[in-house]
């Protein structure tokens, strides 16, 4: 007890760590006996009533803490002694005292959530009906809502009737916010206990129970406190209102809906806190959304536009709220806003895009394709983080999958191929750039992420990603791309999946040399090395079967023997190298194969800079205890026991090979003979030479022969430089083929025999031959080949057997292919058993085939033809026909083989052309790819004629059957690029076919090339030419998409120096660019003639968007970017159109370059214009007919492009002749309201020039014509326009006016006059506005007497129509009465009546019309003189009073100039 006493007394030590620790205590004590800790807390509160606020609180916190945790275990009597205390503490004080009140609530709310029936006995008893309760009071009952909702609900129908007229009666705003919270707390608990019914003690409770208290509620807090000016009440009473509008009757919330709404949109600009507003707005309309309101349409424009402005500040899912109700509208909006040229906007719209496309799945399933074109604008940004979101939040709802989603893949990719931003230790300027470190590391993430999370891309990703390792655009991408393909092939290894259905060949030609490149510079592009191994690994099996256990087991010690050799070939400490090459040889394992052959292969690089060394090293070796069969002859070997002196024999003589092979090719010859030879012989224990040369063990005759072998090949080489006679070259063959005719003749597979025939070959290279024998061994060789092909082939007469033969390239030796083809016509198709379900490989033979029919040889083409036909016969087997059933087209084949033998080409090319024609009817579907990828690998035959040949059954094949090749289209345009230069010509045919059947596919692949094109892109555009139909076809599509597209995007420079720059949009500069290449193909002349006026005023407008835009920033781009394309496209059409005087005239003054520079690009322009209107005077309707759209374009350099050209064609006489010139005067004329200063400048010229190209068409001098047409123009074009398009122009454009209605010119003066009437439509309810009326009032009261009667009349009606903006009634009344057109105006009982309204209701502005009225005493017209004396005496007149003396006085000396004048 002395112990809690005292604990309590310490409890306000000046110390908040000793408080802490008090309190801590007390909560220990109080576990142990918690009713008698509370009740010393309670007595020892009640005898101290004086105690400060601040130990008042330790002690009411800590029980608070006692009650929390041991509720349970306190008595009831103690329980409500607790409650009556915290009652008293909380409401002791009237006055608000947070912290000691706070910590009594806090006691209130804790026992509430077990004994919720005694709090509320006692709290209520504190919340009676007409008197304002204590502000805790509420509060509390607002917590006790959240923290114990089963408990406070059946409470709270009563507790709200009580409430309600408390509501009235609160007139603070401290109050205001507590009973705001409080009806949040109670809408939020109610809705909590509807939700969890089965749950609640009554389920019987229904919304409507609450409905119409809550409704009461809303309308206060809506109607009276919503607009408080205290934010803090502002933003409770919207959360409230959010929460309680569901528990409101549909018909009720259906009615406040177009006003609550509103309401909430426009507190975004009264508060910085927007969580808040944007929490409320998201109830509200899910509410209203859940009740299905008819009303909410009417509001979704305005709804939509103000959460897009607050998307990076609220939650994006208030978007998804119309999801269910407006899915067209809601996507159409974002889609819509994505095409905005503003970069942040095109940020939130992205945000907003990710959050649908996450959360609302099956709603946007219809609107994939319309999201996947829409994104390609935003992916032209600079800033790119969302789109890559983006693209993420795609894959995994299965957007990657449809057509277009490759376009998504090669952006991440790109991406990640994006070069370092900055050099090595240089800081960024601005911290909030998004530089490309990390940018790619996003998308290096995101691509890792696709890969491991999204299961069924997988199709999608493998084999795509490969495509991406060979370009070099693509190099810095290379770690993530294998690091992804890594994952994707394990993968389908352990699903056994094939990871490919191509040969590695097939898949991507030239990758197996790309990954070795690679892995021979592993630090380069991020350290591509590694896993560019690691793919190779993965796709091993494409390259052979047997290629995974190579990986697994001989690959590893290979690498490390190697990296082993390499670092000794750079040491130059001799007794190092010798140390370690000792080491090598006495640490192998010699019994290992892969590592004998890795030991071999170390030292060989060595001998590279130790000749010497190794080999005394060697012959030391040699000689050593190792090679003596002894029971100790292994101790050098450490615990080695089970290596047999063969085997070391075995690594020695390998290692002579080696070394041999890698040694300097200056210094190994004469080391051949005497060193190497010498010693391997030694150790081979035979008599090469005298020696004998059976030995039992396999493993030494292959090391020998392999040994040999490697000889030979350093042999061959180094007599190409240096003369050599290899005397010893014939007893080594000798050697080699007793080795041969030792193997066993049942079996033609042996290790000897493969490795033999490749070292006689070796030894045969070494040297060279006398003629007569190559020819004799050649004959001989290729009749065993014969002999042993037909014995292959006999033993697997089955699409593999028939595919493992042609593993022999044809295309190697002309020799050689008729004998591979002399196979099949005799033996193939009466020995071919049809018993398999399909010919699965014929594509692939046919397409090594056919291209030989072209071979230079004869016999070849001969022997290719019937191949072809024995094939296809087999493939009529398959399908089901006899042996004997002979096809019509088939047998069209044989003649065939007589036009082979004509030589020349075309004759030749045409052949395989009806070749083709037979092959394509006879060939199954499922076949054409196979054989589309065999003719890209013919495509790059060594064979010149057979390169063309493969392009000619490609092309027809194509046009037979391409139309069902669509998903091949991209790979084909891929794969062509690497074809040589001979077939160029037939590559771009083929371009063409494929555009004429799959032009959108084959434009999307091409414009998404990366820029600038380089040559193959290039030449396929033009290609694209040739024919006149699919060149009208492109040019229109081209020029539809330009018209929609934006040509740039507004991007920030930076935090620091503020401003953006305009960035040209990727695939409308793609586009041009095409357009250009297509153009310089001749045959493209019909088409870009006939479409000469629309293509003209495209590629004009193209170039007006153009000037002073940078390029864009892509990845891809190392060279500069001929940017202003537009205009070389635009000169190339000009000579296609054949307009060559256009063309001197522009040339001779330079126009070209002065339309691509900003500060002269609109003398460039004017330029064109007269070179036009002077030399192709009949093009000009229809090309101003085409500008026409442009002047109401967004982007105002467009409009400044069109206009200028107009502006120059009115300076010329030909377009009166040709009927244009109200047409151009009328559009000038419109465009003098333009918002751009410069395009109003330009409209002006036209007019002017009018004078000159039009003179009977003025009247008057050229500067009042223009300004009177300009008013009489923009009074004409006002009555078409909305206010809030001119709104903010008519101050602008009242003050610009106001100078002419004194102006001499009765015309003038009548149009201004007029003018200003007709804006006064637009300026109702601008206080601006109004000011510049009453400036005016003065000089349209004293021309109501302007001797002009068309003066008086426009008076009459501008102060009419302005009469309601003047601001008094009466004078309003008083115009709209007396002013009409067709009466007369008694002047002087009118400005009687009027200055007794202006002194009345404007008496601060006596002093402003005194001085006004000063002015015209000086006016050339009499009458307006009179006027203004008579405003001035009527005006004094009615001052009477004694506080109009000043002014009185003032008018009387104004008077006194008048009486002069």
């Amino acid at each position: 007890m002395n112990v809690t006493l005292a604990l309590l007394d310490a409890a306000n030590d000046k110390d908040s760590e000793v408080q802490e620790q008090v309190r801590k205590s007390m909560l220990t004590l109080g576990k142990q006996q918690p009713d008698r800790v509370l009740a010393m807390c309670q007595d020892y509160l009640l005898k101290h009533p004086k105690l400060v606020v601040s130990h008042r609180v330790v002690i009411l916190q800590t029980i608070e803490l006692i009650a929390s945790c041991r509720i349970d275990d306190i008595c009831s009597t103690r329980i409500k002694s607790i409650i009556s205390l915290a009652s008293d503490e909380m409401t002791r004080s009237k006055e608000v005292i947070p912290d000691w009140q706070q910590a009594a609530s806090n006691i209130l709310v804790a026992v509430g959530n077990k004994h919720i029936n005694d709090i509320m006995e006692e709290i209520l008893t504190k919340f009676q009906p007409g008197v304002l309760p204590h502000f805790f009071v509420v509060q509390t009952l607002a917590n006790l809502s959240i923290s114990n909702v089963y408990g406070m609900v059946p409470f709270l129908n009563a507790i709200l009737g009580t409430m309600l007229p408390m509501l009235s009666m609160a007139k603070q705003d401290n109050m205001k916010w507590v009973f705001s919270s409080a009806l949040c707390h109670f809408s939020d608990s109610i809705l909590e206990y509807l939700a969890n019914l089965d749950k609640a003690p009554d389920p019987t409770v229904r919304k409507d129970t609450f409905s119409s208290e809550i409704y009461a509620a809303f309308d206060i807090l809506f109607s009276n406190w919503l607009q408080s000016r205290e934010s803090k009440v502002r933003l409770t009473v919207a959360e409230a209102v959010g929460s309680m509008c569901h528990l409101m009757a549909s018909d009720k919330l259906e009615e406040q809906i177009p006003k609550l709404i509103p309401a909430i949109l426009s507190l975004y600009k009264k508060n910085n806190e927007h969580y808040v507003i944007s929490k409320s707005l998201c109830q509200v309309l899910d509410a209203s959304v859940n009740m299905g309101s008819r009303v909410l349409e009417t509001q979704l424009d305005s709804l939509l536009f103000a959460l897009h402005q607050q998307v990076y500040i609220t939650k994006e899912n208030a978007f998804c709220k119309f999801t269910n109700s407006f899915p067209d509208r809601l996507v159409m909006f974002v889609l819509q806003k994505l095409e905005n040229s503003n970069e942040r906007s095109r940020m939130g719209s992205l945000a907003v895009l990710r959050h649908l496309i996450n959360s609302t799945t099956s709603t946007m399933e219809t609107k994939k394709l319309l999201i996947l074109a829409s994104i390609r604008q935003p992916m032209a940004d600079h800033s790119n983080k969302r789109v890559v979101q983006v693209i993420s939040a795609m894959a995994h709802h299965g957007y990657l999958e449809l057509e277009g989603g490759e376009l998504l893949v090669r952006f991440i990719v790109q991406h990640c191929a994006l070069p370092d931003t900055y050099q090595v230790n240089s800081v960024p300027t601005d911290p909030e750039e998004v530089t490309n470190e990390a940018l790619r590391a996003m998308c290096d993430s995101t691509l890792h992420l696709l890969t491991t999370t999204v299961g069924r891309l997988a199709d999608v990703l493998w084999p795509k990603l490969l495509y991406y390792l060979t370009p070099a655009q693509y190099s810095n991408a290379t770690t993530p791309l294998c690091k992804s393909l890594i994952v994707l092939g394990n993968k389908k290894k352990n699903n056994q999946e094939p990871t490919s259905s191509y040969t590695m060949s097939n898949l991507c030609p030239g990758l197996c040399p790309w990954f070795q490149v690679n892995a021979a510079f592993p630090f380069n592009s991020r350290g591509h090395g590694a896993p560019s191994l690691s793919v190779l690994e993965v796709l091993s099996t494409n390259i052979h079967p047997k290629t995974e256990i190579l990986w697994e087991k001989e690959i590893p010690p290979l690498f490390l023997y190697r990296c082993i050799g390499v670092t000794l070939q750079q040491c130059f400490n001799k007794e190092v190298v010798k140390k370690q090459l000792q080491e090598i040889l006495l640490t192998a394992r010699h019994n290992d194969a892969v590592e004998r052959e890795g030991v071999a292969m170390g030292i060989g690089l060595c001998a590279n800079s130790h000749l010497e060394g190794t080999l005394a090293k060697l012959d030391e070796f040699g000689k050593s205890d190792a090679f003596k069969k002894s029971p100790s002859i292994f101790n050098l070997l450490k615990d080695r026991n089970d290596v047999e002196v063969e085997k070391v024999k075995s690594t020695l003589i390998l290692c002579y090979g080696q070394v041999a092979l890698n040694a300097p090719p200056e210094t190994i010859l004469h080391r051949i003979d005497q060193d190497i030879l010498r010693c391997i012989s030694k150790h081979f224990n035979t008599k090469v030479l005298g020696i004998k040369v059976e030995t039992k063990d396999l493993t030494m005759k292959l090391s020998l022969i392999q040994s040999v072998g490697l000889i030979g090949i350093a042999i061959s080489e180094c007599v190409k430089k240096q003369g050599y006679i290899f005397s010893r070259k014939q007893e080594l063959i000798n050697v080699m083929l007793d080795f041969i005719k030792a193997e066993p003749a049942d079996s033609l597979r042996t290790p000897v025999r493969h490795l033999v025939m490749t070292t006689c070959a070796n030894l045969i290279l070494a040297v060279t031959c006398p003629c007569k024998s190559l020819q004799a061994l050649y004959k001989d060789t290729l009749a065993a080949l014969q002999e042993l092909l037909k014995s292959v082939l006999a033993k697997d007469p089955t699409p593999d057997g028939l595919q493992s033969v042609f593993k022999v390239r044809p295309g190697v030796s002309g020799k050689l292919a008729p004998l591979v083809f002399s196979l099949m016509p005799p033996f193939v198709l009466f020995h071919y058993p049809v018993n398999m379900v399909s010919f699965h490989n014929l594509g692939a033979l046919l397409g090594r085939l056919s291209p030989r029919c072209s071979d230079p040889h004869p016999a070849v083409r001969a022997a290719a033809v019937d191949c072809i036909y024995t094939l296809l016969y087999i493939q009529l087997r398959y399908e089901g026909f006899s042996l004997d059933y002979k096809d019509e087209g088939v047998d069209g084949l044989l003649p065939l083989k007589d036009r082979l033998q004509n030589p020349d080409h075309s004759i030749l090319y045409k052949t395989c052309s009806d070749l083709t024609k037979v092959m394509s009817k006879r060939l199954p579907q499922q076949q054409l790819t196979t054989l589309v990828f065999m003719l890209f690998e013919g495509l790059v035959d060594s064979q010149t004629n057979c390169c063309r040949a493969s392009s000619v059954i490609l092309n027809t094949l194509l046009k037979n059957r391409g139309g069902g090749m669509q998903e091949l289209v991209t790979h084909i345009l891929t794969f062509i690029n690497l074809t040589q230069h001979c077939v160029r010509v037939a590559v771009g045919q083929t371009v063409l076919i494929l555009a004429s059947q799959h032009l959108q596919t084959v434009i999307n692949t091409l414009v998404n090339q990366p820029l600038p094109y380089d040559s193959w892109t290039s030449e396929m555009w033009m290609a694209l030419g040739a024919d006149p139909i699919v060149a009208n076809q492109i040019i229109e599509m081209v020029m539809e998409k330009l018209v929609v597209m934006a040509p740039y995007v507004d991007k920030k420079e930076s935090m620091i120096r503020g401003g953006t720059t305009k960035v040209a949009t990727n695939q409308p500069l793609a586009m041009t660019c095409g357009l250009k290449e297509l153009l310089l193909n001749g045959q493209s002349q019909e088409p870009a003639v006939s479409l000469f006026p629309q293509l003209f005023s495209c590629l004009t407008v193209r170039l007006g968007a153009s000037v002073g835009v940078s390029a864009p920033r892509d990845s891809n781009t190392k060279h500069t970017i001929r940017f202003l394309v537009a205009a070389d496209a635009l000169r190339i059409l000009l000579a296609r159109a054949q307009l060559d005087e256009v063309m001197k005239r522009l040339d001779e003054d330079n126009a070209w370059d002065a339309m691509r520079e900003p500060n002269t690009h609109i003398t460039g322009v004017t330029l064109l214009a007269r070179a036009m209107a002077k030399h192709a005077g009949p093009r000009l309707p229809a090309i101003v007919e085409c500008l026409c759209p442009s002047l109401n374009n967004i982007y105002e350099c467009q409009r400044i492009t069109v206009t200028a050209f107009f502006s120059e064609l009115l300076n010329h006489h030909v377009v009166t002749e040709l009927m244009l010139i109200d047409v151009l005067m009328n559009n000038m004329m419109e465009r003098i309201s333009d918002p751009c200063c410069t395009v109003r400048m330009l409209a002006v010229r036209g007019l002017g020039n009018i004078a000159v190209g039009s003179p009977e068409k003025v009247h008057r001098s050229s500067h009042t014509l223009i300004t009177l047409e300009a008013m009489s123009g923009l009074s004409k074009v006002l009555l078409y326009l909305d206010k809030k398009n001119v709104h903010l122009l008519v101050v602008y454009i009242f003050m610009k006016i106001k100078p002419f209605l004194e102006s001499e010119n009765d015309e003038i003066r009548c149009a201004s006059i007029h003018l200003m009437g007709n804006l006064s439509k637009f300026g109702s309810g601008e206080p601006v506005f109004k000011d510049q009326i009453h400036n005016v009032l003065v000089s349209l009261l004293l021309h109501l007497v302007d001797p002009n009667p068309h003066v008086v009349k426009a008076c009459k009606y501008a102060m009419r129509v302005c009469a309601p903006v003047v601001g008094s009634e009466q004078i309003t009344t008083m115009f709209q009465n007396h002013l009409h057109d067709d009466k007369s105006l008694h002047y002087g009982e009118f400005i009687n009546d009027l200055t007794k309204y202006l002194i009345q209701d404007f008496p601060g502005m006596l002093n402003f019309y005194h001085i006004s009225v000063i002015q015209f005493f000086k006016s050339n017209w009499p009458e307006v003189r009179a006027g203004a004396a008579m405003f001035i005496g009527m005006t004094a007149t009615q001052l009477t009073s004694r506080k109009s003396l000043n002014v009185k006085n003032h008018f009387a000396t104004a008077v006194s100039p008048a009486i002069l004048t």
